[in-house]
């Protein structure tokens, strides 16, 4: 029940999503490296996080279910310079929503955010009960997307978009100036579609403040990856003649928020985002 590479297939996801408790193991034949370390949520919780990667392939996957049962995917495909944020998050059945609703956030993988793959797949931990905390927090960071990915394109892209959005098809979401670094390197630019904006649409609200749910609005969603490995540690040595060389000797840890903005075309689907 694996897929290829960093991706998860759908149905996987469906089924960890619903499974209570820790998130099982998954590495299998085409795994070549998975660390699992437990961290602490914002609420005190304490879950597990996993983290794989595919040197061969030149990519990296990390998992976390928050307490609220949301299953949140980090993938990172430092060959098409691309990161994608997975969420799976648990409707409000009583509301009318169906059992999940997924969404995917597509950006540009700057260098130096995530150690690379092939660190990544050395890693290992001499204590694996230890709750970990990052060393760093990093500054929340807000995104506007502004632009949808048509996902029958996406491959073009990202391989991974295939299989790690695929509960998510009409709801990819990416940014206009992330869509004009990805043309110049000769992506297809069909796959693209601006959404509408409040410049455009001056009765367009923040879903937070839009009472009718079957109205358009501007939605956001906050997520936060808890615990990664973003930077590489250097030592120094010294040999017998005295000469200093440098070498690789461990990681810095960090967390950092997201909170993404997109058009939605009616507030049923982002009731989560209510004013309190």
């Amino acid at each position: 029940m694996r897929s290829q590479g960093c991706g998860l297939s759908a149905l996987l996801l469906l089924l960890l999503r619903l499974l209570p408790g820790p998130l099982p193991g998954r590495a299998g034949p085409g795994a070549l490296s998975e660390l699992r370390v437990r961290v602490r949520l914002p609420d005190g919780q304490v879950t597990e996080e996993s983290l794989q990667a595919d040197s061969g392939a030149d990519c990296i996957s990390l998992e976390l279910r928050k307490g609220d049962g949301t299953l949140i995917t980090l993938t990172a495909d430092f060959r098409q310079e691309v990161k994608i944020f997975h969420a799976l998050i648990l409707g409000e059945l009583e509301r009318g929503q169906s059992q999940f609703q997924a969404l995917c956030f597509v950006t540009r993988l700057h260098r130096n955010e995530i150690i690379p793959s092939e660190s990544m797949a050395k890693l290992r931990q001499k204590n694996p009960k230890m709750v970990r905390q990052a060393e760093e927090v990093r500054g929340l960071e807000h995104l506007n997307m502004d632009v949808a990915v048509n996902f029958s394109k996406g491959a073009q892209l990202s391989p991974y978009i295939h299989n790690v959005c695929s509960e998510a098809k009409e709801a990819i979401y990416t940014r206009e100036e992330d869509v004009k670094f990805w043309l110049e390197k000769g992506v297809d630019g069909s796959m693209f579609e601006v959404l509408p904006q409040s410049a455009d649409l001056p009765d367009l609200q923040r879903c937070k403040l839009c009472l009718d749910h079957w109205k358009p609005c501007i939605c956001s969603y906050s997520l936060s990856i808890e615990w990664y490995p973003c930077m590489l540690k250097y030592c120094k040595s010294r040999d017998a003649s005295g000469k200093v060389s440098s070498y690789k000797c461990g990681i810095r840890s960090c967390q950092k928020g997201y909170s993404f903005d997109y058009y939605v075309p009616q507030k049923q689907l982002c009731l989560w985002d209510e004013e309190t």
